[in-house]
């Protein structure tokens, strides 16, 4: 996983930081904390996040083509522009069955209540 030295303060498009690389699942970091994270990731037609289960709620929006997420056993397609909360806890995979890049939000404070 690659952390992003991005200027602050300064506008960039988000879909044009990664690229698509054939057979692969590529993940670049825009801003890691240890309260959260947000990640840009681009996966190849065919290939998948394995499946896991996060203590975060995750929050994932889908910036180009169309993902499969299947969270605790119940299928969604999202398809650019629209975005799914993965619950804490939840069992979930990520798979492409066509290419598609995403930004994840890990929210990781506020658990402790």
């Amino acid at each position: 996983m690659e952390i992003l030295d991005l200027e602050k303060s300064k506008a960039f498009i988000i879909v044009e930081i990664i690229e698509y690389v054939p057979n692969s699942v590529v993940i670049k970091t825009i801003i890691k904390k240890t309260t959260g994270n947000v990640s840009v990731v681009s996966i190849d037609s065919g290939e998948m996040l394995s499946e896991k289960i996060s203590p975060f709620d995750s929050f994932i929006q889908v910036i180009d083509g169309k993902a499969e997420i299947e969270i605790d056993g119940k299928n969604n397609i999202l398809e650019t522009g629209e975005s799914i909360i993965i619950p804490a806890h939840s069992r979930n995979t990520i798979r492409a069955t066509v290419r598609f890049k995403m930004i994840s939000t890990i929210i990781k404070s506020g658990y402790e209540e």
